[in-house]
């Protein structure tokens, strides 16, 4: 990888003036508080088990508290440790570097953008060594035969190269946004069966039917209350599909459908509202433009996964797209070897 991808030198013209951070902080308590008090109205009076969006809102928040703090400090050795750790984590999962759920993906992802943010964060002599680095998550994910993992990773690890090169941020950002709306609106026709002419065999192979299927027991579960949805954490026990013998299932493979279905259309905005707020927090940073675009593809691609698996679902991965968007967002008072 030649030196010349990576050193190019632009100002930061895409931010902001600073004064505003604030407000995205605030939004940011408000928006997971939101999520949060949400749950327990849509399981009040039902047999609904809303603890595990409490945890879910818990482990972004703290994660995100972690990474401002630990990026404020150590901007380059927070990011390049939180993605060792994301990588040994999915190394030493039982479940193997393919996932459980869409988890090993998740984690190669977010492993493969903390890397990378610390590459832009670092002096230009140790670059190398970290481009390297998440070259080697991003290859690690397709020796074993991790899809989803090594398609998103290498697509963080594309954008983040590239990144230099942006001397906007908003038409990037922008871009993320439509990105994951296209993925949301997506998964929705198919589970509405909506899909203009059809669902081509191929993608239908590849989703499998009977993920189709768990994906349409949730648009018909929302569908009986769109206001409040069916419960959290109810899902397996009203799904048809769920609940086959030979293969059970506890959720729909979609957090979308999962937020359709637990807590109604209200679930779904304030799903949206979070991933917002997350970028908006970014377009505020006071860091430079390669390492917010680069957090900012990590969180989109992560995005697009938690609409065709569980991936939202597991605590490390809310954990850690929270720790990446604060290490991307932290305050710093001098960081002499950040990009210009």
């Amino acid at each position: 990888m030649t030196s010349s991808v990576v050193e190019p030198v632009v100002q930061d013209h895409g931010r902001p003036a600073d004064g505003c951070a604030g407000a995205s902080d605030i939004a940011g308590v408000l928006i997971l508080a939101g999520c949060a008090v949400w749950a327990l109205i849509a399981a009040m009076g039902r047999p609904a088990r809303p603890e595990g969006v409490l945890l879910a809102v818990l482990a972004v928040a703290a994660g995100y508290a972690c990474g401002r703090m630990a990026g404020s400090l150590l901007p380059v050795t927070s990011a390049a440790a939180a993605g060792l750790a994301g990588f040994g984590l999915a190394c030493a999962s039982p479940y193997g570097l393919t996932g459980h759920e869409g988890a090993g993906a998740g984690q190669l992802t977010l492993a493969t953008g903390a890397v990378c943010c610390a590459a832009w964060a670092a002096p230009r002599a140790l670059r190398p060594a970290l481009w390297l680095l998440a070259t080697a998550i991003t290859l690690t994910a397709v020796v074993a035969g991790s899809t989803a993992g090594s398609v998103a990773s290498g697509a963080v690890l594309m954008c983040s190269l590239t990144a230099a090169r942006r001397r906007h941020r908003l038409p990037a950002l922008a871009a993320c946004v439509l990105i994951a709306a296209v993925a949301v609106a997506g998964t929705w026709a198919v589970a509405k069966d909506a899909v203009p002419g059809g669902l081509p065999p191929a993608l239908r192979a590849q989703l499998t039917e009977h993920r189709i299927r768990l994906w349409q027991d949730a648009a018909r579960i929302e569908e009986t209350d769109p206001l409040r949805g069916a419960g959290p954490d109810r899902f397996g026990e009203l799904s048809p599909a769920a609940a086959q013998p030979q293969n059970p299932e506890a959720k729909p493979h979609s957090a979308p459908l999962q937020q359709a279905a637990g807590q109604g259309l209200p679930g779904v905005v304030l799903l949206g509202a979070a991933f917002g707020w997350m970028l908006h927090a970014l377009w505020r940073s006071p860091r430079p433009t390669p390492v917010v675009l680069t957090a900012a593809a990590t969180l989109t691609a992560l995005a697009v996964m938690s609409c065709l698996g569980n991936a939202l679902s597991c605590s490390q991965i809310t954990a850690g797209a929270g720790l990446l968007a604060g290490l991307a967002t932290a305050r710093l008072n001098d960081d002499p070897g950040a990009v210009p």
